[in-house]
């Protein structure tokens, strides 16, 4: 099939949307025998799929919002969609404010409406997955490219399947020699969100329904360590959030406890999450990246629903979910002892654990950025 075939995937989402369009990636790499280019937020995208033999290639986007002549790169996100002006399209936003800064950008870069599908158009189904969703959106075809796709024998895996590279797992590992955390089981848990934090500091919690006490932090930190004395648990953030991770630790007994907190770049998270002995978190990003690696997963959710965004494990790892809609609200609903038996009953991870300092995995091409001018 001729080049211009590579799907262009664009999707405004955070790191959680990201992690979760790997198995529509994946699918129309299949079916149109061409990795694809993707067009997202952040810069995630590219650390995400640096390993991943579906990703061409990402265009980065910082920002979706504000006058386009205020935003140079979203110039230059143009530029690069008119290059790939020929391709199948795939718009994956089914917000309504998103879909208004999408349909401008590709008028701008001369795609044709016959060459783009829409998600908005396959409405959501009561209960379904968003990974469904997304993969039943992979099986439609702008009108210009019908007849032009492979069909599929067999649907792939409904989960997402992360890999890591070579030059995380020797940044890993360099890591832990230096934290003296070498040999130790790790545990990482995962207190804050996207919303967690504000301009002028941590959100009151009243006004954060994904937010968990600090006394049940400490608590289930101590279950931990004395179920496994020999661990190294990691309380994990962004760097926004490293005043709020110290917070926390001041709450904790790090006198008794191999604790302590890391602002860990995303690579590293995904490396450390490899290997993990398990983690615990809120329902956020970083949960879907945990089981996209195949950690063991404690996840307490508030008002989402279970169905339509539980992190889901393609290597078969253990995802235990608690709390969400309809029975719970708010995660500190949530009772300290459900969250240490949740994570007792953990199931040990499928498979060996890749070994450190060598490539478990023969590491694919690098993943360049695209960009013009």
């Amino acid at each position: 099939m001729p080049t211009t075939l590579s799907p262009v995937v664009i999707r405004f989402g955070r790191l959680g949307d990201t992690i979760l369009l790997q198995p529509l990636l994946r699918k129309l790499h299949l079916r149109y025998g061409q990795p694809c280019r993707l067009l997202a937020l952040g810069d995630w995208p590219a650390v995400l799929y640096s390993n991943q033999s579906e990703v061409e290639g990402c265009i980065p986007l910082r920002s979706q919002y504000g006058p386009m002549w205020l935003r140079p790169q979203r110039w230059r996100a143009v530029l690069s969609l008119r290059q790939l002006r020929e391709a199948p399209f795939y718009v994956c936003e089914p917000e309504l404010r998103a879909r208004a800064k999408v349909r401008p950008m590709l008028a701008l870069a001369g795609v044709p409406p016959e060459h783009c599908a829409f998600i908005e158009e396959l409405p959501l189904r009561s209960d379904e997955h968003w990974v469904d969703w997304l993969l039943r959106f992979g099986d439609t075809t702008p009108t210009a490219f019908r007849g032009r796709s492979v069909p599929l024998l067999r649907p792939p895996a409904a989960s997402p399947d992360l890999q890591v590279s070579v030059a995380e797992r020797t940044d890993r590992d360099a890591w832990l020699r230096v934290q003296g955390m070498s040999g130790r089981p790790l545990v990482l848990l995962q207190p804050a969100n996207k919303r967690t934090m504000r301009w002028n500091g941590v959100r009151q919690a009243d006004d954060d329904d994904k937010s968990w006490p600090a006394e049940r932090w400490a608590a289930l930190a101590r279950a931990i360590g004395y179920r496994l004395p020999q661990a190294q648990i990691l309380l994990c953030g962004a760097p926004a959030e490293a005043a709020y991770l110290d917070t926390l630790l001041a709450v904790l007994d790090t006198a008794s406890l191999r604790i302590d907190a890391a602002v860990l770049p995303l690579g590293r998270m995904k490396a450390l999450l490899e290997i993990a002995h398990s983690m615990v978190s809120v329902d956020t990003g970083p949960a879907h990246l945990a089981a996209a690696v195949g950690c063991p997963l404690v996840v307490l959710m508030g008002a989402r629903s279970p169905q339509l965004w539980k992190p889901r494990s393609a290597s078969g790892s253990a995802v235990s979910l608690l709390g969400g809609l309809p029975a719970v609200r708010r995660v500190d609903e949530i009772d300290v002892t459900q969250v240490i038996t949740a994570w007792r009953e953990l199931p040990a991870r499928p498979g060996p654990l890749p070994a450190t300092l060598t490539t478990a995995r023969r590491e694919r091409r690098p993943l360049p950025a695209q960009s013009a001018g």
